[in-house]
């Protein structure tokens, strides 16, 4: 990975020094040094390599494709072969990158980012054009943010040089922080209403003072793959899966990979153990990292992770999360890029930084996404919509009342949960859905959607409901990871073999129910591993959700929370009740039964706020500081801003 950063004046006013003595000091805590690429006047561009491994599939890359055109390419090509060989131009499997990315772009301009197949951002501006390109993958793996000031244009892979850079001036974006109390923000947003970021599986085209987003690759919802037997789609999605893993191994030095003991993270690495033996892997060797706790009863991971070890041959590293597990409120970073989450920054965390950093591993591979993709909610909704759609009505009628046995459920309720999908909103939001009672009921009213997580109705026409939910599944996915930052602290790539375009096609085009069955849940991930990942793991029960932890969290930080005559930042600009917000934490405390999770959002949102008024980096919240960081004097809320 690498670190890309740049500014353009189209009036051709020359670059101001200090800004760009500003970005570099905001990225220099992430890197060894900071080469200037590029000064020209009125451009400026800058990266450095992350001190990750340097292989010739990783890291930025810069080429003049033009006298005056510049690119950047950041990413991990795992298609270079086949285009090369469809570039021809003296390409081929061993050439870098970047050429071939520089060579698709040529060729095939603004269509060539659908054909390339990994993590990756791309930049690119010509000055003949007066034009700036930016585009992500399709997941939205890796980053870029940019923002328009007048004739100005920033961009960067980073957040941080563009907050620094505008430190002072920025306003708080209301939907992105109700987005983080939600189910995260829309992945265009950044907690600065001035800078936005590329959504994934789009471009950004800004040419005479004019911009344009344009998604430039989607799902085809009619690529379908059937089958006769289920052993073919059992050896299809092993084929798939294990290509995502080896994409994933590619490295010079050791990988390492998170093993909870659960059937995601167990698959990775017993799969990627198959591809290392057999030669067919890139990297030296594979490591494990796995979590427990000792303090919670209900909840031992040590049994099934200790059980793969066995099976591989050896003992990973194990990380005792102690009393708070992963949950910390108190701010201690400084980047000002530092999002609302609570499970940075932890007592849990420094120990997986003091074990990763020191032994020198550059990519950490993750189970993400792989039970929302893979069938893991046993329902039967998104199944029995299809056959609605379809008129399948025999069908239909078996599988309601197969349905109907295993859930224990009248089979009249099943199809009235399979209707309300088509309905408009108002006619299916369960009471559980509801914003959670702490919140300002202005701000909740706002900001509905965010809140919600941006729900949308099944569409009776067009493609089959089982891929729109699929899609919905996946812009969640998308919005997990672009609220995922880079830091300082943990310089590593995350890489998720789940979230890999081609087998994510795979998972889109079979029938659901090879994902999902009346009693087998993930029907088709057991049937495919049962002679790979030990049986003991594939035939767990759900792992329990940890609650004692968040409580304890909470208890350690009340003084620092409440401490001064509950003074919530939050309540003051309108976004919380505060009474209420209070009372709902003395409960938890007092072992009260509630959901742990919004709260946990709630007092993250709190301290993250302090900490952007102490780094006085919002005009509009330093102003209601009435000069005094961190503690406010206002009452009026933050407005809507576009």
């Amino acid at each position: 990975m690498s670190i890309q950063f740049g500014i353009v004046n189209l009036d051709g006013e020359p670059i101001d020094p200090q800004m760009f003595m500003q970005a570099q000091a905001a990225i220099a805590p992430y890197v060894h040094d900071l080469p200037i690429l590029h000064v020209k006047r009125n451009i400026g561009l800058l990266y450095s390599e992350l001190p990750t491994s340097r292989s010739k599939s990783e890291g930025v890359r810069t080429d003049i494709s033009a006298p005056e055109a510049i690119c950047f390419w950041d990413g991990r090509l795992d298609n270079a072969s086949d285009l090369a060989r469809k570039l021809g131009e003296g390409l081929n499997a061993d050439s870098p990158e970047h050429e071939i990315v520089l060579a698709a772009y040529e060729r095939w301009r603004l269509g060539a980012f659908a054909a390339l197949i990994g993590d990756w951002a791309f930049s690119l501006w010509d000055p003949r054009t007066q034009a700036l390109v930016l585009a992500t993958d399709v997941l939205g793996a890796r980053h870029l943010y940019y923002r328009i000031k007048g004739n100005r244009l920033a961009w960067s892979t980073l957040i941080d040089p563009l907050v620094v850079a505008e430190k002072g001036s920025l306003s708080l974006c209301a939907e992105y922080l109700a987005g983080c109390l939600g189910f995260l923000p829309a992945t265009h947003l950044t907690p600065y209403t001035e800078i936005r970021a590329v959504p994934p599986a789009s471009f950004l085209v800004f040419r005479h003072k004019q911009q344009k987003i344009q998604k430039y690759w989607d799902f085809d919802p009619s690529k379908r793959v059937r089958y006769r037997k289920d052993s073919e789609y059992e050896s299809h999605f092993l084929e798939v899966l294990g290509e995502s893993v080896r994409r994933r191994l590619r490295s010079d030095a050791p990988v390492l990979a998170e093993l909870s003991g659960g059937m995601d993270s167990s698959s990775i690495v017993c799969i990627a153990d198959r591809l290392i033996t057999s030669g067919t892997a890139s990297t030296p060797r594979l490591d494990t990292i796995s979590y427990y706790s000792a303090h919670e009863p209900d909840w031992d991971e040590q049994p099934y992770f200790r059980r793969v070890e066995e099976a591989r041959g050896r003992t990973g590293q194990h990380i005792d999360l102690g009393s708070c597990g992963f949950f910390q409120f108190g701010v201690r970073s400084t980047s000002p890029a530092f999002v609302p989450d609570a499970f940075r920054d932890s007592e849990a965390d420094k120990q997986i930084m003091a074990f990763v950093r020191p032994a020198g591993y550059h990519v950490l591979l993750s189970g993400l996404g792989g039970d929302e993709v893979t069938g893991g909610v046993p329902t039967a909704i998104p199944e029995l919509a299809d056959l609605l759609t379809t008129g399948k009505l025999s069908v239909l009628a078996r599988q309601l009342k197969a349905w109907a046995l295993t859930q224990r459920k009248p089979w009249l309720h099943l199809l009235a949960e399979a209707c309300r999908g088509f309905l408009p909103s108002m006619f299916w939001r369960r009471a559980h859905s509801a914003p959670a009672p702490w919140l300002h009921p202005n701000f909740a009213k706002r900001h509905r959607a965010a809140l919600h997580g941006y729900p949308t109705r099944l569409k009776l026409l067009g493609p089959l409901p089982s891929f729109q939910e699929n899609l919905n599944t996946l812009e969640a996915l998308r919005r997990r990871l672009a609220w995922s930052s880079l830091s300082p602290e943990r310089p590593w790539e995350n890489r998720y073999p789940y979230l890999d375009r081609d087998l994510l096609e795979f998972l889109f085009a079979i029938p659901r129910d090879q994902l999902v069955r009346p009693g087998q849940r993930r029907s088709l991930m057991r049937r495919a591993m049962r002679s790979i990942v030990p049986d003991e793991v594939l035939h767990r029960k759900r792992k329990a959700f940890v609650s004692r932890a968040p409580r304890t969290a909470i208890r350690n930080e009340w003084d620092h929370l409440v401490g001064r005559n509950g003074a919530f930042v939050s309540a003051r600009l309108g976004i919380v009740n505060p009474t209420q917000l209070l009372n709902t934490l003395k409960e938890t405390l007092r072992g009260k039964d509630l959901p742990l999770l919004p709260l946990v959002r709630a007092v993250s949102v709190e301290f993250w706020l302090r900490h952007v008024a102490e780094l006085n980096m919002c005009s509009d919240l330093r102003a209601r500081c009435g000069g005094a960081p961190g503690f406010l004097s206002w009452d009026t809320p933050i407005t809507e801003r576009r």
